[in-house]
């Protein structure tokens, strides 16, 4: 029986992630990004959907998380430390007017829905967020990497992405109901380590990847996966996001190791990066979209208002020309994992806002990528 579960367990896995290329297939065919399409597969053949498929799910949630683990180490690799102190110093601005347009509407939203305001608070954050992941994605799809506005890109979603290492942290604890005492903890916790391993980084990366620089692929395949894990793992375990801690050996991974290591990692970075947002599609009930469809597209709107704003008044502010702002704006529509994860930690609270949070990532996550499509 056992090796018989085992074969149906290969079959399913197997015919899932075929379907995936299929849909990757059709989708360079045309030059369209993958991730909307992924996303609508897990819809289809998920819980309520037209042909649910049982699929191990405890492969594929574990595969999705190191999708993002991967997806946002790949992001990490385009700085080294010294471009990262750059890039974060100009980024403020930006990151600041992000924040002031971006997490308004989502809490506004909660209050005028009658919510507690601690649930209020997390769908500002869903709103505030944009998908590291899914956008990092994006740039590599449409040949963007080097675009003009990319570095100002980059230098908001590290910003939102550091916010989160102690925004969840602080979120956690007020939902435990915990005391000042634990939540000043838990932030100092966060925010020492995230500063321990940016100095780190910033420091003696170079030092780390000489170290590993002169080994076979092989070597550094295994070395560099493994430490994506391990600091990830202990990220988590200090209450800092695990992807943030992949995020940061990307970062202290430079010279000649981060361009083998990209090209390494690179086609595991497109599996599980698949894997992840089919699992993403999967969770969805389409059922329980449905009641929430109208406020998630108000939401929407407004929010892909703000966010190409965002975009648009940041790259003006540094000298770019019209078409490149409004590129960048476009870009950063996507939202996508820590909302997700925003939406989910919510669902004591307000029993709506996973509902309400699903129905808003998929609507950004599938209109982003298409709109920043017919911007060239």
């Amino acid at each position: 029986m056992a090796g018989h579960a085992l074969a149906v367990l290969f079959i399913e896995i197997g015919t899932a992630i075929i379907g995936l290329a299929m849909l990757a297939r059709f989708a360079n065919r045309w030059g369209f990004p993958s991730v909307p399409l992924y996303l609508l597969a897990g819809l289809a053949f998920g819980k309520g959907g037209l042909a649910p498929l049982e699929v191990s799910r405890t492969f594929i949630s574990e595969g999705a998380e190191i999708g993002v683990l991967l997806l946002l180490f790949m992001l990490g690799l385009e700085y080294t430390g010294a471009e990262l102190k750059r890039n974060l110093r100009g980024g403020l601005p930006g990151a600041s007017i992000d924040l002031l347009l971006n997490f308004p509407p989502g809490f506004l939203a909660g209050l005028l829905l009658g919510w507690r305001p601690l649930a209020a608070v997390l769908l500002g954050g869903v709103t505030l967020v944009s998908s590291s992941g899914i956008i990092s994605r994006l740039l590599f799809e449409l040949g963007r990497k080097n675009a003009v506005e990319t570095p100002s890109i980059l230098s908001i979603l590290v910003l939102e992405d550091l916010m989160m290492a102690v925004y969840l942290p602080l979120i956690g604890v007020l939902i435990s109901g915990a005391g000042a005492r634990s939540m000043v903890l838990s932030i100092a916790a966060a925010t020492a380590t995230v500063a321990v391993v940016l100095f780190a980084a910033m420091r003696y990366g170079e030092s780390v990847s000489s170290f590993v620089g002169g080994q076979s692929d092989e070597v550094i395949l295994l070395t560099v996966f493994g430490a994506v894990l391990a600091v990830a793992g202990l990220a988590q375990m200090l209450q800092v996001s695990a992807a943030i801690g992949a995020f940061l050996v990307g970062i202290a991974v430079s010279g000649p190791v981060a361009e083998r290591s990209g090209r390494l990692m690179a086609p595991l970075r497109d599996l599980f990066a698949a894997i992840f947002f089919f699992f993403f599609g999967l969770e969805i009930d389409p059922g329980s979209l449905l009641p929430q469809l109208p406020l998630a597209l108000m939401l929407g709107a407004v929010t892909m208002g703000t966010k190409v704003a965002t975009g648009y008044w940041t790259i003006r502010r540094a000298g770019l020309e019209r078409r490149a702002a409004l590129r960048a704006g476009l870009t950063l529509i996507p939202r996508g994992e820590f909302s997700i994860v925003l939406a989910g930690l919510g669902g004591a609270l307000e029993p709506r806002l996973g509902a309400l949070g699903a129905a808003y990532v998929l609507l950004m996550a599938i209109v982003g990528p298409i709109a920043v499509r017919l911007v060239k």
